[in-house]
């Protein structure tokens, strides 16, 4: 059984950014809440996957993938990557205390490349 990653998206029309998925036994969990970071500390959650929004067209562009990695320095940090065409891009996030909404905010729109112009 292939296990599936949880997904952050916001919810329309409120746009509260929540994790859904098979991860999060299909219950919503809000962003910088404190299920939040219990799921992010949690060690069997390793990733998951963050809509890219295209307001202008008022759909879903692609998506960036956040992992989980250990340093050689110490400490667990979380990554946000995102493949365009032939190269890899990557945002270094931090630790989880800091992995909020709106890091995950900037890091999307550092990522965001789309083919129209930036939302």
């Amino acid at each position: 059984m292939t296990r599936k990653t949880a997904i952050v998206s916001a919810a329309w029309p409120s746009g509260v950014h929540t994790l859904y998925g098979e991860q999060t036994n299909w219950h919503d969990i809000p962003l910088d809440s404190t299920q939040w970071f219990a799921w992010l500390e949690a060690p069997e959650h390793c990733s998951f996957s963050y809509a890219l929004m295209n307001h202008a067209k008022g759909y879903i562009d692609g998506f960036m993938t956040v992992r989980k990695e250990c340093r050689q320095r110490g400490g667990i940090y979380w990554t946000a990557y995102r493949r365009q065409g032939h190269s890899l891009r990557k945002v270094y996030l931090g630790p989880t205390p800091t992995l909020t909404a709106a890091r995950l905010a900037e890091a999307a729109r550092r990522l965001y490349t789309p083919d129209g112009p930036s939302p």
